[in-house]
């Protein structure tokens, strides 16, 4: 077992797992701190240490507000602890590896955590790596900066770096993080060419802009999983179309400063305290003032998200991706018959009046026509995204997450629900699961983890009976791999046509006419 491991900075010293053929290390700098001159700044190379550092527990969380982000839903949910420390030197990852020499380069899976991009932490319980280690990977979980810590723009932090590397904090921070895996993962046994990067909710978003970037273009990163996020994110005010543009999170930044921080230059900000900050950014985004969001720059990301996705601009590699069923809102909504018909003319401009057609508009009878038209934005940018994959000859799989969740709160598949089966970790949730529930996680993270080792998620339950077949995306009807308690297998109905309508005419405005 590998307990001590050189890396950047110097030797750290990991500890035993639940499962002592498992090492754990924990709260690895992968970065300097991201404080004073370097808050609002990108990652920085780590500053070495002397002697063999104690990696044994997780660092402190990003900056955030706890209550805000997690809320009391969450915070029953994963059992967080609301007085869990926190700190902008937050840039650390963790590690699990089941390696006994550094020479055994197994698959390296890298866990890009949710929370909306105001809040989340890898030291969450649902996030233990444990079990995924135990099928032969190596599993790495990122901490980075989020809200206005990790998400900032200002004319004098765009000056200061020439016009480049002055935003999107946080996706820098999981670049920096994935590039250090690169660099340094095989001295934890590690294959730094056999990397799958994953995430969910806000997690998946940073995945795929970590997919989309150019700056990744040369990168580890061999495949991804994405799972409740946005896909080609077709829905109106969907995330991955409205991302501000830099000059724009210019403005809201200088705008931050005056109305909000009080200050007048970036110097001033850089020595105002961390609390102080959150206090005011929680402030700001409570009084719906702007959005701390990802910044389409010209850098990380040089277009908004759904269209390079559209463009196909974008890592070419195997991608792996669904959601629950019980996702947060539909494509189309609306109250009168006027209405949905701007909200379908906004969407489907020139093919509106196909689209219409698909929903029997004529019919003049709304509940039939929103009926007709019922699709969760996260169902429908995911299945778009395979869609474009295919056409561009690049493999994928889809997926939906359907059991019913015991316990008086959100008994349905609500959203993250699919986060304690994909880790195993069903016994850290106060859930009452049974054993149908526990066979279901046990096969979701064995397909998780097939499909970082070979990017096909089918293989063997641990018993050597095969798990039902996962077919692979093949065509815009492809059907989804079902995950329910009472069983998995391929969805056995088909898209009904004015919702197979509605992808094709979406394909065909975004890339294919």
């Amino acid at each position: 077992m590998i307990k001590i491991a050189k890396a950047e900075g110097g030797l750290v010293r990991g500890t035993y797992g639940r499962d002592m053929n498992i090492a754990v290390f924990r709260g690895i700098p992968f970065a300097a701190p991201a404080v004073g001159k370097n808050r609002w700044r990108v990652p920085q190379p780590v500053e070495p240490w002397e002697g063999i550092r104690d990696c044994l527990e997780f660092g402190p969380a990003n900056m955030t507000d706890y209550s805000i982000a997690y809320g009391p839903f969450y915070e029953k949910e994963w059992h967080w602890d609301m007085d869990y420390p926190m700190d902008e030197d937050c840039l650390q990852l963790n590690i699990w590896t089941p390696a006994k020499s550094p020479d055994e380069k197994l698959p390296v899976m890298i866990w890009i955590f949710g929370g909306g991009l105001i809040g989340g932490n890898p030291a969450e319980m649902e996030f233990d790596g444990e079990n995924l280690a135990r099928r032969g990977v190596v599993l790495v979980s990122v901490n980075y900066r989020t809200n206005v810590f990790g998400l900032f723009a200002h004319p004098e932090i765009t000056a200061e770096n020439g016009g480049k590397h002055c935003t999107n904090f946080a996706l820098f921070d999981q670049k920096a993080g994935i590039d250090w895996v690169e660099r340094n993962i095989a001295n934890f046994g590690g294959d730094p060419g056999n990397v799958t990067i994953f995430g969910q909710s806000a997690g998946g978003r940073s995945t795929l802009c970590q997919v989309i970037s150019p700056l990744n273009r040369n990168s580890c990163i061999r495949r991804a999983i994405t799972q409740s996020s946005t896909g080609i994110n077709f829905a109106l005010g969907g995330h991955g179309s409205d991302y501000l543009t830099l000059e724009e999170a210019e403005k809201q930044g200088d705008r931050f400063f005056r109305e909000y921080l009080g200050v007048n230059t970036l110097e001033e900000a850089r020595a105002l305290p961390a609390a102080f900050v959150r206090d005011k950014c929680f402030e700001f985004l409570g009084k719906r003032a702007g959005q701390f969001q990802f910044v389409v720059d010209g850098d990380f990301l040089t277009d908004q998200p759904n269209n390079m996705m559209a463009h196909n601009d974008r890592l070419q590699i195997p991608i792996m991706t669904g959601s629950t069923t019980g996702e947060f809102f539909d494509v189309i909504t609306a109250d009168s018959l006027d209405q949905f018909r701007e909200r379908a003319q906004l969407l489907y401009g020139k093919y509106a009046d196909e689209f219409l057609e698909l929903c029997d508009f004529q019919s003049g009878d709304l509940d039939r026509i929103l009926t007709l038209s019922k699709v969760n934005g996260s169902p429908f940018g995911v299945r778009l995204l395979l869609m474009r994959a295919v056409d561009a000859g690049l493999p994928g799989w889809l997926y939906e997450f359907t059991p019913t969740i015991p316990g008086e709160d959100h008994p349905g598949d609500y959203h993250s629900s699919e986060l304690n089966f994909v880790f195993e970790n069903l016994a850290t949730c106060w859930r009452s699961f049974t054993g149908k529930h526990y066979d279901l996680a046990r096969k979701m993270c064995n397909y998780w983890t097939n499909f970082a080792k070979t990017g096909n998620p089918n293989g063997d339950d641990a018993d050597g009976t095969p798990m039902p077949e996962w077919i692979p995306f093949t065509d815009d009807g492809s059907r989804p791999l079902v995950f329910h308690e009472d069983g998995i297998g391929m969805a056995k109905d088909e898209l009904p046509p004015s919702i197979s309508g509605m992808y094709r005419l979406a394909a065909d405005l975004l890339w294919r006419k």
